[in-house]
């Protein structure tokens, strides 16, 4: 938990950012159109209070279901190869594959085959957040004390006793260091699937509302959107490293950063 001293750094930093915001503006002369003030942001924002409140809820619901999934199947994916060289050696390569693949090529295929949905834009946010936490997991589940790796042979314990029992407690770290990466991944992958749902559905999120104010040219009220996006990836962080100091304490106590 952070402590007001440690806060206020972070503070004085956006007050400053904000300042030299302004006095880009004031300096510049430019139009609303091109650079819009804080203040002119802000009420922007206001004005439509609603419709990026929708959005967020929108967003974090695809965000979210994106990084539990992420998690699932990476974590699933992880424990099969810790288990075996030979899927390591031919399936990790595909993971990696997954990972360079751009969304923005894939993402129309896969609204073809899922239709334009809240589950399209959730399968989006899991594909860009996925390999952080196959990558970390599995050098987690890998990266045991060989010491206490040959306790368990000692004491004659089979696969499954070793991986429940050793090697997923030793990874829990590994897991969270990932899920820390995905979080702002995933962010990231439901607005990018929302840039294409939104196109041919009455879907409402944040990336929706970017590209409308943009085709509109309502540029404060899409700098308010992307300060939202930004916000919310803020917020899954946050709520990873709770989760990390509370659920899985008893595995790994996240140090203060």
């Amino acid at each position: 938990m952070k402590t007001p001293l440690q806060i206020l750094p972070m503070l004085l930093m956006a007050v400053v950012g904000i300042a030299a915001w302004q006095l880009g503006v004031v300096l510049t002369g430019a139009a609303p159109i091109l650079l819009p003030s804080p203040a002119c942001v802000a009420s922007a924002a206001w004005q439509a209070r609603q419709e990026l409140g929708q959005g967020l809820l929108t967003t974090t619901t695809a965000a979210l279901g994106g990084l539990v999934a992420s998690i699932t199947v990476g974590s699933l994916m992880a424990i099969v190869f810790s288990q075996s060289r030979l899927l390591r050696a031919s399936l990790y390569p595909y993971a990696v594959f997954l990972q360079t693949v751009p969304v923005v090529a894939i993402a129309p295929l896969l609204i073809t085959w899922s239709g334009y949905q809240l589950r399209t834009v959730v399968l989006v946010a899991m594909i860009i957040s996925l390999f952080p936490i196959i990558s970390n997991v599995t050098t987690g589940l890998l990266s045991i004390d060989p010491s206490l790796q040959e306790l368990f042979q000692v004491y004659r314990s089979n696969r499954w006793a070793m991986l429940r029992k050793l090697r997923i407690p030793c990874a829990v770290s590994s897991l969270i260091q990932g899920a820390r990466v995905s979080s702002g991944l995933a962010v990231i992958g439901a607005i990018v699937g929302e840039f294409f749902v939104g196109n041919g559905s009455s879907y409402a999120g944040l990336g929706t509302l970017i590209t409308g104010w943009q085709s509109q040219q309502k540029t404060p009220a899409l700098i308010a959107a992307v300060i939202v996006s930004a916000v919310l990836g803020l917020l899954l962080f946050g709520l990873v490293h709770l989760v990390a100091a509370t659920i899985l304490k008893k595995w790994h106590t996240p140090h203060a950063t």
